[in-house]
């Protein structure tokens, strides 16, 4: 009987890893890596801030577009864009740095002496020196980027007009994720660790089944339990608008079981919607900062199109395409696991802990994720196309295209963008290429131009 596909990828990454384990320059490899994206990142940041410059409107949104609308969401643009470069930078060289002077390898050895002191543990309990060292990273990257959180919500979006949250707001929020963070993740990373040490040489298949079921019970409850715990929900009261979103479920027999309105003008200016659910219990959410600027017409086309997307199955594509992308990433990391000369080449001279194992894998493969999230964005962007054309096709074509204007303008989106950053960053198409595709099969429609 013939070797099946699995084993004889297992064979050839095992020879492949066995031939170049002492020689391949892991640590020169990542940092090249990392300055090599970051310099393409730059060239396409570079690129957009040239757009973000020019002052005037683009002639194919000039029907729609003020001036005073458009030099607001220029500004916008370039004070993130300023920011995401300081940012950019001192991630480069905080990364950098941690990998030149073996900062996990510190940190890894400061979480075990932290268990000898507090439990009394010995070495061999991995998986309990795994969860303090999880808890003293996300303790180290929440100090580290505070400042850059506070900074983003305080100042640009403050200036801006769309920040609503009040410090005791933010630092609540921020120990509530945490905390929430903890309650489910130290638990989580204790059964994703033992998984892989329970299932030996296949524990890929074993490790992806487990995240499948834990990222199934985490859709389950994350807008049941977790959600409300930082949001209000609300049921929309009945009057006209929830009637008309009523008839609009049950014409294209999608089973709408619910339908809430939530509180995230508490936070932010920004607005949304969308549905979530399993199976025959559907439930839609609306942001009361959407109901505040688009009338019911537009409210049901934004809603025609989210449920484009349950038509044209989006959701089960993406699942689907997410799950494959995982077993592959962790049939990978079982080629590298046990590769010594990786954990040498980052400073763990006596030890090959599973964790950092997997850390370690992902500055490797990050430059395959790159490629992947650049592929996954295109077909994102044809996916909202085909959502589009199923809203304009319920007859929503013209309230669908001023309802996309009005929320570009109430969040400032990018009014002139750069196609080559386009094509790397965004998941959906510039408001440009949305409006001509929805709009030129009813070229009687028009869209009124918004303040």
């Amino acid at each position: 009987m013939g070797a099946s596909p699995i084993d004889s990828m297992h064979h050839s990454f095992g020879t492949l890893l066995d031939y170049n384990k002492d020689t391949f320059p892991y640590k020169e490899f990542v940092l090249g890596v990392m300055f090599a994206v970051f310099l393409w990142e730059e060239y396409l940041r570079f690129r957009y801030y040239r757009k973000l410059c020019a002052t005037e409107v683009p002639i194919a949104l000039r029907e729609h577009v003020s001036q005073e609308t458009f030099d607001k969401a220029q500004a916008y643009g370039r004070d993130k864009a300023r920011f995401g470069l300081v940012e950019t930078v001192f991630s480069l060289v905080q990364n950098a740095f941690s990998i030149v002077y073996d900062f996990l390898p510190w940190l890894w050895n400061v979480s075990g002496d932290v268990m000898f002191r507090l439990a009394g543990y010995s070495d061999e309990y991995e998986i309990t020196q795994s969860i303090i060292f999880f808890v003293l990273l996300t303790v180290f990257s929440t100090i580290v980027s505070l400042p850059f959180s506070l900074y983003q919500t305080f100042v640009i979006e403050e200036r801006h007009g769309f920040n609503k949250q009040t410090l005791k707001l933010f630092i609540s929020d921020t120990i509530k994720g945490h905390l929430i963070g903890g309650v489910i993740g130290m638990p989580f990373l204790a059964g994703f660790l033992k998984v892989i040490k329970l299932g030996g040489e296949n524990f890929y298949l074993y490790v992806w089944l487990f995240m499948v079921v834990f990222q199934l019970i985490m859709v389950s409850i994350f807008p049941t339990f977790i959600q409300p715990l930082f949001n209000k929900f609300d049921p929309l009261p009945e009057g006209e608008l929830r009637t008309m979103i009523e008839a609009l479920a049950s014409r294209i027999s999608f089973p709408l079981t619910k339908l809430f309105v939530i509180d995230g003008s508490k936070r932010s200016g920004h607005s949304n919607a969308y549905f979530y659910g399993f199976f025959k219990n559907k439930r839609i959410v609306l942001y009361d900062t959407l109901l505040e600027h688009s009338d019911n017409d537009e409210v049901c086309a934004t809603l025609a199109h989210e449920l484009g997307h349950w038509a044209c199955n989006h959701t089960i594509q993406m699942l689907v395409f997410a799950q494959v992308q995982l077993f592959a990433v962790f049939y990978l990391f079982s080629q590298f696991v046990n590769n010594k000369a990786m954990y040498t080449a980052f400073g763990f001279m006596d030890s090959t802990p599973t964790l950092i194992g997997f850390l370690l894998f992902q500055f490797l493969y990050s430059p395959v994720e790159s490629v992947l999230q650049f592929l996954v964005n295109m077909n994102s962007r044809r996916n909202e196309f085909q959502a589009d054309a199923y809203a304009r096709d319920l007859g929503y074509a013209a309230p669908l295209a001023s309802g996309l204007v009005k929320l570009q303008l109430k969040n400032l989106g990018s009014m002139n963008p750069d196609w080559l950053h386009s094509m790397y960053y965004r998941s959906h198409p510039d408001l440009v290429e949305r409006l001509d595709a929805i709009l030129t099969p009813a070229r009687g429609s028009k869209v009124e131009k918004v303040e």
